[in-house]
């Protein structure tokens, strides 16, 4: 009698699908308020959008050079050099991706072989998780300790061992709005040079910041050849349906990079790159003022959140508030975040899937603020009722 064979890969048992999208998805059956995924429900820039429209009709639907457009690499590179004095050779040191999500796994395919480990500062992005386990790697988790959510940096020493190959810097950071301080970035700066490790670092938030300075790893001694900066036009331009992204990297790791990407997605969408290359030339200004708008969004949002009781934290960067469920008489994450969708109208995302273990965030919802006062104002409306609604539930 022959044996079944197992059908799928075992890759994908240790993990499941985006609880984040998972969120969306309720909302929407619910008619609630998504304030769960970070999208926003108002336009990208007129320039943004205007330009795409120029690159469709000039009839530029065709493949772009599988790792970016020439238009989109030269504008990357200037906006290095004149925001960050980073150097960076269009031709050999950038990639541009599918969004950085796609940027994240193709890095890790890239340098990852199975049996080396990958350090992930939890809480994290829910992707970096599985995608060290798609590499063939293994996530080693060091704490981000509330309430500020700083690292020890002993306790970082010591993940460090003769197997990490990398360590996933995400600053400003998804989902607790830290912004790593240049003594932070210097420790893991220090570390990677000693271990000879790589920083995979997500910078997808770096013009969204209401507090302290964004600091490419990078640019920092020793680092501009082991690290691969992350970013990408989806937050910054209001776009994340655009899905472009990019990478910076050394060229011998651009090299490795560049083999993925060809394979697993041949490149990205042409005239959206040529419309992030015009969208990338509104420069400073434009990067001061979006985060000048979040800033009045977060305290808004943080208002709300204080008034209905949830005892929100107040982000540095990014645009996601992380509060606490205890005081609703929950201590499921994930019972509540249901709840809240169906019984009050207002979807935000569990807080254990931004943890290795789920007790370590069940008493934890993330909500985003990347929409508009008026949708804001009526989620405020509704949630400021989920109190009363808890306690009419626990009162049966």
């Amino acid at each position: 009698m022959r044996l079944a064979r197992q059908r799928v890969a075992r890759r994908t048992v240790g993990f499941t699908e985006s609880v984040i999208r998972e969120m969306t998805r309720l909302s929407a059956m619910h008619g609630g308020i998504n304030l769960a995924q970070g999208f926003p429900n108002f336009p990208a820039p007129p320039q943004v959008k205007d330009a795409a429209k120029r690159a469709i009709d000039a009839d530029i639907n065709q493949y772009a050079i599988t790792w970016g457009s020439k238009s989109l690499r030269d504008a990357l590179a200037r906006t290095y050099r004149e925001l960050y004095a980073m150097r960076v050779d269009p031709e050999t040191m950038l990639t541009v991706t599918c969004g950085s999500t796609e940027a994240m796994i193709s890095t890790l395919l890239a340098i990852c072989d199975p049996g080396d480990e990958v350090i992930v500062l939890e809480p994290f992005y829910e992707n970096y998780g599985p995608d060290a386990a798609i590499s063939g790697a293994t996530p080693i988790f060091v704490p981000l300790r509330p309430p500020s959510f700083e690292f020890d940096a002993d306790e970082l020493a010591r993940a460090f061992g003769s197997r990490t190959k990398a360590i996933i810097v995400n600053t400003p950071n998804n989902p607790t709005g830290r912004v790593f301080t240049r003594a932070e970035l210097e420790t893991i700066a220090r570390l990677c040079r000693e271990h000879d490790v790589i920083a995979v670092t997500d910078e997808i938030y770096e013009h969204i910041r209401y507090e302290g300075e964004h600091i490419p790893i990078a640019t920092l001694e020793g680092m501009a050849e082991r690290t691969v900066t992350i970013s990408g036009a989806s937050k910054t331009f209001s776009v994340t349906g655009w899905r472009v992204g990019w990478i910076v990297a050394s060229p011998e790791l651009t090299a490795a990079i560049r083999k993925v990407h060809d394979f697993v997605t041949v490149g990205a969408p042409a005239p959206l790159q040529e419309a992030i290359a015009a969208a990338l030339d509104m420069g400073r200004p434009y990067y001061d003022r979006l985060a000048t708008e979040y800033g009045v969004r977060r305290d808004h949002l943080v208002g709300l959140l204080d008034a209905a009781g949830f005892a929100p934290n107040t982000p540095q960067g990014a645009y996601y508030v992380v509060c606490d469920i205890r005081p609703f008489g929950f201590d499921d994450d994930v019972a509540f975040a249901n709840w809240l969708v169906r019984e009050v109208g207002v979807a935000g995302v569990p807080g254990s899937s931004f943890f290795s273990r789920r007790d370590l965030g069940r008493h934890l919802i993330r909500f985003t603020f990347c929409k508009t006062a008026d949708l804001l104002d009526e989620a405020g409306a509704r949630l400021l009722h989920a109190g009363a609604k808890a306690r009419a539930r626990a009162n049966g």
